[in-house]
Order: C-alpha cells, then structure tokens, then sequence
C-alpha cells in the first residue's frame, strides 16, 4: 500500500490557527479569535481582522480562499464586497469576518460573545 502524500485538512481549532498565519502574513490588522464552542452551535470559532482599504481587504480574502482551497479547505458560503468593509467566508468549523475599521467598530461583533474566551493570536 501506498503511503497518502497529502496532509490532513485542517478543522476546528488548526484550522483557525491556519487562517491566522495567512492573514498575519497579509499584514491583518487587530486579529481576534473567539472560541464560541460552548456558546454558539453554529461554529466553533470566529476570527475578526482588519483590512487597511478595500483592496487590502480583498488581498486578503483571496489569499484566504486560495491557501485554504489549495489545503483542501472550502469555504461552505461567501458574503460581502471590499467595498462594503465588511467580508465573511464561513468554513462551518470557522468564520472569518475580514472588515474595515470603521465596520468593526460600528456592528462590535466581540460583543455578541461577551462570554465566549478571546485566543490569542
């Protein structure tokens, strides 16, 4: 039998922890993990980062999607335009919220958590 030359696909927690490098590597801004295991059935974990415009936005969402898929790992739904300042990518275990500092700021997406452990990054 052969030996399988891929990797196993990253979930739950290595998966948010993969997506933290990539976006650190795009110059993120203010990343935030929340683990809202015990608070949330809808996922696992929720990471917050900044984009300085909307094309630094966009750079990331891109980079996102292709590290991700090239590991194996596809976003289950998609939402929002750089335009908009606010970006989502849902990867069930993991969702992404990619936004402006004006939209972070404004919908305070930390706070629907208030209980929920901040991880650090």
């Amino acid at each position: 039998m052969e030996a399988s030359t891929h990797s196993e696909v990253p979930t739950g927690r290595a998966l948010a922890r993969r997506a933290v490098e990539i976006l650190e590597d795009r110059k993120g801004e203010n990343l935030l993990l929340i683990d809202v295991t015990d608070v949330s059935n809808l996922s696992d974990y929720v990471l917050l980062v900044n984009g300085s415009s909307p094309p630094h936005l966009k750079a990331m969402w891109n980079e996102l999607q292709h590290t991700l898929k090239q590991e194996g790992v596809h976003a289950y739904r998609k939402s929002g335009m750089p335009d908009s300042g606010w970006m989502v990518l849902d990867y069930v275990d993991v969702v992404i919220h990619i936004l402006s500092p004006e939209a972070r700021e404004y919908y305070a997406l930390e706070e629907l958590w208030p209980e929920a452990p901040h991880l650090e990054c």
